[in-house]
């Protein structure tokens, strides 16, 4: 099996994972704290792992390919945020449902994007050489994107020492470490095998942290099932999300003036998101905010599928041609 086959199928991969995961918390539910506890180690391998394929050695490579980094922060950056703010006024006034939606809305995906625009027949290269700017520009402005839309209610949960020690811990750390890393593989062949190796596991281990969530979260989950109204809308939004985030990479493509590839690189950017890298946020929240960790998981789950229908209709209809990749 390569690498690419196994992303291509990576969708059931998880399916399997969270109903294996349910079944395991429905049938021991003292198995819970246990579970939980062990999300954090596995959080922290995956975003290590994913962190490592970001080229951050490359950072300066970006600012090479002006246009069409200048269009990846316009789309995700500028007009994502006011589609997202928008399509929150149809959802349930519920603070933890709220910012769930916007943590995971807000941030541009930094990982399986570049294999989704691969196997969509976008340009790879330049997504590979803006993913370090998208990473480094999420994590300055998600904050400031929080605050604004939520006001003093998130400022008061980021205060708390949980959500600094999540940061830290599973933000800071395994970037430093995922550069030390690549830093290592410029200069020693061992650096390039552990490098490629570290790219086998973002699959797996996402696949285990949605296993150990679903086991150790299933009354989060079963709450929100008895409401299906929440659901139901929750799921509507990030639909609405999908197709709504297509036409705005086809614009910002068009308003830019990029090449058929480079615009299927963004449509990918715009539609996928970074629910790995907020999910620690998430999980760091107090009690009462539990929904916002199903709304994060639901997200992926989503856009997974959306993915395989992006995969058909970005390349034969939304941007047809023989474009590059």
């Amino acid at each position: 099996m390569t690498r690419l086959t196994l992303e291509h199928y990576q969708v059931w991969v998880y399916v399997t994972a969270l109903a294996i995961g349910a079944t395991l918390g429905l049938s021991a539910p003292g198995l819970g704290p246990v579970l939980e506890a062990l999300i954090w180690p596995a959080l922290a391998i995956l975003l290590y792992a994913a962190f490592s394929q970001v080229p951050l050695v490359h950072l300066r490579q970006a600012l090479g390919h002006g246009r069409f980094l200048s269009a990846m922060l316009t789309a995700n950056f500028l007009l994502v945020p006011a589609l997202v703010w928008l399509l929150t006024r149809f959802l349930p006034p519920d603070p933890a449902i709220l910012l769930g939606v916007f943590m995971v809305l807000l941030v541009p995906c930094t990982d399986w994007f570049i294999a989704f625009t691969h196997l969509g027949r976008g340009e790879t290269r330049l997504a590979l050489a803006a993913t370090p700017v998208m990473l480094l520009a999420q994590i300055v402005l998600l904050p400031l994107y929080l605050g604004l839309f939520m006001g003093a209610q998130f400022m008061d949960l980021v205060s708390t020492g949980p959500f600094l020690q999540a940061f830290l811990g599973l933000i800071v750390l395994p970037l430093g470490l995922a550069l030390v890393t690549e830093q290592w593989a410029k200069r020693h062949v061992s650096g390039v095998r552990w490098l490629a190796f570290l790219g086998w596991l973002p699959v797996p281990f996402l696949a285990l942290v949605l296993l150990l969530i679903a086991a150790s979260q299933i009354s989060a989950l079963g709450d929100w099932l008895q409401r299906p109204e929440r659901g139901a809308s929750v799921v509507g939004a990030f639909v609405a999300y999908l197709i709504a985030a297509a036409y705005l990479g086809r614009y910002c493509a068009w308003l830019f003036g990029l090449s058929t590839g480079a615009g299927r690189a963004l449509v990918f950017s715009v539609g996928t998101r970074n629910s790995f890298v907020v999910l620690p946020f998430a999980l760091a929240l107090p009690p009462g905010w539990e929904a916002a960790v199903v709304v994060i998981v639901v997200q992926s789950l989503v856009e997974l599928i959306g993915m395989m229908f992006y995969l058909w209709w970005v390349p034969t209809r939304l941007l047809s041609g023989d474009g590059e990749t």
